[in-house]
């Protein structure tokens, strides 16, 4: 396994970087309590992570495209205030992030979470000085498919010939997403992806670790 040829590297935010399930499924439960849905066991609500969040209501909870994007909204109403924070970053993260930055790697983060949200993430854990460039989905919830985001991440490291961008990330979209750019990728299996899909979806390398993943990236 050899990672050290990659010169740009898309880093996934949620269950790859961060730990964000307590901010997310009391997110995900509050929104849904405004519908009158209670979840009793909020730990259902796991699968919410990572997919872009009016697929997910759509595909749990047979929400149409209105419903779908109103959940989106009252979502937002305790993420921001409170679930954003409802985080933790998985150990050793900040200085994997400082060994690739020193060394020259364009690191550039590529998630389906609101940009906005996604840039006061980093600040929050003073990572945000590592990325050249945060590539969110759009607040207008358009943008959100992680295909998208990659190929907008990627307009972004021009210079670089596609064998030298990976994309990691921990859920089967961003296997597939890179497959669809014609990048390699990394899954990791310590996020909330299901390993198995992960599997199946042929990524060119795996880990189970950050400190594997820095192994293999580390040059």
């Amino acid at each position: 396994m050899n990672g050290q040829r990659y010169k740009a590297i898309l880093f996934d935010l949620d269950g790859t970087l961060t730990d964000p399930q307590i901010g997310i499924t009391r997110s995900v439960a509050y929104a849904l309590k405004r519908f009158g849905i209670f979840v009793d066991d909020i730990e259902t609500l796991i699968p919410f992570i990572g997919p872009p969040l009016p697929n997910s209501f759509k595909k749990y909870y047979q929400f149409n495209d209105n419903k779908a994007r109103q959940a989106v909204v009252h979502f937002r109403e305790r993420f921001a205030e409170k679930g954003l924070l409802e985080n933790r970053m998985y150990s050793s993260v900040p200085e994997f992030l400082d060994s690739l930055h020193s060394v020259g790697k364009k690191l550039v983060l590529a998630t389906s979470k609101a940009t906005v949200f996604a840039q006061r993430i980093l600040d929050h854990f003073d990572i945000g000085k590592y990325f050249h460039f945060v590539a969110g989905s759009n607040y207008d919830l358009t943008r959100i498919e992680k295909s998208e985001i990659i190929e907008y991440a990627m307009s972004h490291v021009q210079g670089y010939l596609p064998e030298e961008i990976v994309m990691v990330g921990d859920h089967v979209d961003d296997i597939l997403g890179a497959y669809k750019n014609r990048i390699d990728s990394i899954a990791v299996f310590y996020g909330y992806g299901k390993r198995l899909d992960l599997e199946r979806a042929s990524p060119t390398h795996s880990v189970c670790s950050v400190e594997e993943l820095k192994m293999l990236l580390a040059t």
